[in-house]
């Protein structure tokens, strides 16, 4: 008797290394934080609706600043040790600046229900990241040579952009033979174990709760129907309420503006990942609804639009 409890407390113990062996981890990238590019005169200007904006230039950043390269990569190494998924940023930037090329090669002036995405936003969609961590430093030199660094590193949910992990620090070091990088990582390493047992504990909420995504119905200018308009006896958004409840998790959603022609539907939780073990992003959830929609009895058809991996748009009566 004694011998089998052993032998089955083994097993037991087997299985627990299994089951934490097999632990989800959260897809990474590192860039620098938007004041840190800022700072530095890393950023180019658009116009925003008649509105000059700054936006982070991450190509000069890697080209230009020696020890950004090395933070990120040392920072990248630590988060390998401790299981993590990364996604290299430069290599990111690279796909992002040959997608938009494309994009515009075959736009051909056509594609006026698009929307223009950013580079981040790219680079976010097509590596599938789930976790952005920023980093920003700023170095001080006294007067005997010492170095005092003042830093930041944040994690960011790239569905939702929020922030769920954050960790400041100050360090100084009268070593002055030092690097600014290796001063830095030294004090970011000891502060890693708390910050990204928050960035976990975060993703294991996101398969206990779900993930939290934006949606928006909208009503193609030409379509002779809208969201009020009846089919097999309900109205168009009564189906897509029906939907939604049937297909969010644990019916998780909430309706936050409404017209006959506008549909914005918040807080939409969705599975991580589908019942083949992909992740499942806003585009993806809400091309279920389009295939929906399209078959009969309702035979309505629609052009879904995705700005970001957490949020789609459906417009219906456009094919």
């Amino acid at each position: 008797m004694a011998f089998k409890k052993t032998i089955l407390f083994a097993v037991l113990l087997c299985n627990l290394f299994e089951l934490k062996s097999q632990v989800k981890k959260p897809v990474l990238m590192i860039l620098p934080s938007d004041n840190w590019c800022l700072q530095r005169y890393f950023y180019t200007e658009i116009s925003n609706e008649g509105s000059s904006m700054k936006v982070p230039d991450y190509k000069k950043a890697f080209q230009e600043d020696l020890e950004l390269g090395q933070v990120i990569s040392k920072i990248g190494s630590l988060m390998i040790e401790n299981g993590f998924p990364m996604k290299d940023a430069e290599n990111e930037i690279k796909n992002a600046e040959r997608q938009i090329t494309l994009d515009d090669a075959i736009t051909n002036g056509a594609g006026k229900n698009q929307i223009k995405l950013s580079l981040l936003d790219r680079m976010i969609s097509s590596s599938k990241t789930d976790i952005l961590v920023q980093i920003w430093w700023v170095v001080n030199k006294k007067t005997n040579g010492e170095k005092l660094i003042n830093f930041t590193i944040e994690a960011i949910d790239t569905y939702t952009s929020k922030r769920i992990s954050a960790s400041t620090g100050s360090t100084s070091n009268n070593n002055s033979n030092k690097s600014t990088s290796e001063i830095l990582i030294e004090e970011i390493q000891n502060k890693l174990p708390l910050f990204t047992n928050q960035i976990q504990s975060h993703f294991d909420d996101l398969f206990e709760n779900g993930r939290e995504i934006i949606l928006q119905i909208k009503i193609f200018k030409d379509w002779e129907l809208n969201l009020d308009s009846e089919f097999q006896g309900q109205s168009l958004s009564q189906i897509i309420e029906d939907w939604l409840q049937k297909n969010t998790f644990k019916s998780k959603y909430s309706v936050s503006s409404y017209t006959e022609n506008f549909m914005k539907v918040d807080q939409v939780k969705i599975p991580l990942l589908d019942i083949s073990n992909r992740g499942v992003d806003a585009r993806i959830f809400l091309r279920n609804l389009q295939e929906y929609l399209k078959k009969a009895p309702y035979n309505i058809p629609s052009k879904l639009i995705s700005s970001g991996l957490g949020e789609a748009t459906i417009i219906i009566g456009d094919k």
